[in-house]
């Protein structure tokens, strides 16, 4: 018999979590599920994916923060499409799904925490756990989010670990090191043939700290001439950003790409990723770098140790440690096959335990021992 699945996100923006939403539907539809995907509040870049996949998409349209009328339409969708199993994301989707599916009769609720989310206060934690008694998982795709819940009062028996998957590398996108293909972005830029590229991929938040690397890329350049650092993303910290570049005066050395559709291509021309997070669940720019074979300094914090072995596929500082990110970077900027051995340990562990197919097939099979 064919399980029917839906899955509840708030929205479908471009962001971490959306992306392995839409990864795991494709892979449930190959699968023979009958899967469907539900917006809380909108749609977004990611319901193309969906809809050339031909994977049913419904909004819900709430629009305010407590939104009755929306909770009710919830309700009656999920009356009217009886699923076996709801699985939810993110706060928003958690707290409306779950409760509208349990009045709606639902009996089998999954719950997705995709992130260690410091910003939560203590009402939003109460509700957390007052959902997660009748909540069968949570699941989550970082260790260190379920310590985060665990201390927060959750019980940790609910909570099941499914790492993130990262789709292979079209052979249009694998890392290319000829001479032509790396003068294409710093022609691009204006920067001269022999600059030496650094960067970033993430919302310019400040769980980010991109300061910091801002910060770092300053001790870099007192250090050496080549080196520039781009940051790729948008969000609400920009206009902070480009005043402190400008107060340290690295404007020549800092870059602000904006949203990008050819991430592939600008990591490819990376000597290696930063990223400075005080907190993550599981980093898909990271990912995506380790993917490329880019060695990567990211901060000690628990979602990047689940991907970042120490002086094996990278290396791993304090948050806010500015000098690290600088010391590392000088170091394997000098060192060619030091580079080479990071980024080949790097590529293949993503390859070995973050792939689509695995992650899909360990929520099949979290799903079947749910629905039997």
């Amino acid at each position: 018999m064919t399980q029917r699945i839906l899955l509840l996100i708030p929205t479908l923006d471009r962001g971490g979590a959306e992306k392995q939403l839409v990864l795991l539907a494709q892979g449930l539809q190959q699968a023979g599920v009958d899967v469907h995907v539900a917006a809380l509040t909108r749609g977004g870049p990611r319901a193309a994916e969906l809809r050339e996949a031909q994977i049913p998409l419904t909004v819900i349209g709430k629009q305010w923060k407590v939104d009755p009328a929306a909770w009710y339409r919830l309700r009656r969708f999920l009356r009217e499409l009886q699923p076996d199993l709801v699985h939810t994301w993110i706060f928003a989707a958690n707290c409306y799904g779950r409760h509208a599916a349990r009045s709606a009769g639902i009996r089998h609720l999954v719950a997705g925490e995709r992130c260690v989310d410091l910003w939560k206060r203590w009402h939003e934690l109460a509700i957390d756990r007052y959902l997660a008694r009748f909540t069968d998982r949570i699941v989550t795709n970082s260790s260190g989010v379920v310590d985060f819940y665990v201390n927060q009062g959750l019980p940790a028996a609910k909570f099941t670990v499914i790492p993130n998957g990262i789709p292979p590398l079209p052979v249009s996108s694998q890392p290319d090191s000829t001479p032509e293909n790396r003068t294409d972005l710093r022609a691009e830029l204006g920067l001269p043939a022999d600059a030496r590229l650094i960067g970033t991929v993430g919302r310019l938040w400040p769980q980010k700290r991109q300061k910091d690397l801002v910060w770092a890329a300053e001790l870099l350049k007192s250090a050496r001439d080549d080196v520039h650092l781009l940051i790729v993303g948008e969000g609400p910290q920009r206009w902070r950003l480009e005043r402190y570049i400008r107060q340290v005066q690295i404007a020549d050395r800092v870059h602000l790409l904006g949203e990008r559709p050819d991430v592939p291509a600008i990591l490819a021309q990376l000597e290696c990723f930063w990223l400075a997070s005080s907190y993550e669940g599981q980093s898909n720019a990271l990912l995506e770098a380790m993917q490329m074979g880019i060695p990567v300094i990211a901060t000690d914090i628990p979602g990047n140790r689940d991907l970042v072995v120490e002086n094996q596929t990278g290396h791993l500082v304090p948050v806010g440690d500015r000098a690290e990110f600088a010391r590392w970077t000088h170091y394997l900027l000098d060192q060619p096959s030091e580079r080479q051995r990071l980024g080949a340990a790097a590529r293949n562990r993503v390859a070995m335990e973050f792939s689509v197919p695995r992650m899909v097939d360990r929520h099949l099979q979290l799903y079947r021992t749910l629905i039997q």
